[in-house]
C-alpha cells in the first residue's frame, strides 16, 4: 500500500499492525529494491505518525504530586 498523504486519523494499533506487515514483507525474499524503498518510506511515515500521537498523549498524562495535587505531565 503506497500512501503519499498518510491518514493522520489512523490509530496507533493500526499503525503498529501496518508496520508489522511492512517488516514481514521487507524480510521476504521476493521483494524488489524499488518495493523495498517504497515500504521503507511508508514505514518511516507510520513511525513519525506514531511518535506524534505518543507525544500528544504524553502531554495529556496527569502527574500526581506529593501533596495529592494533579498537574499536567511535562
Amino acid at each position: 500500500m503506497e500512501n503519499k498523504d498518510l491518514d493522520k486519523t489512523i490509530s496507533l494499533e493500526a499503525s503498529f499492525n501496518k508496520l508489522d506487515e511492512i517488516i514481514n514483507e521487507l524480510e521476504g525474499e521476493d521483494v524488489t529494491l524499488e518495493r523495498s524503498f517504497a515500504l521503507y518510506k511508508e514505514g518511516i511515515e507510520l513511525v513519525e505518525n506514531c511518535q506524534s500521537e505518543i507525544d500528544m498523549v504524553e502531554k495529556k498524562v496527569l502527574e500526581l504530586g506529593k501533596n495529592g495535587e494533579i498537574s499536567e505531565f511535562q
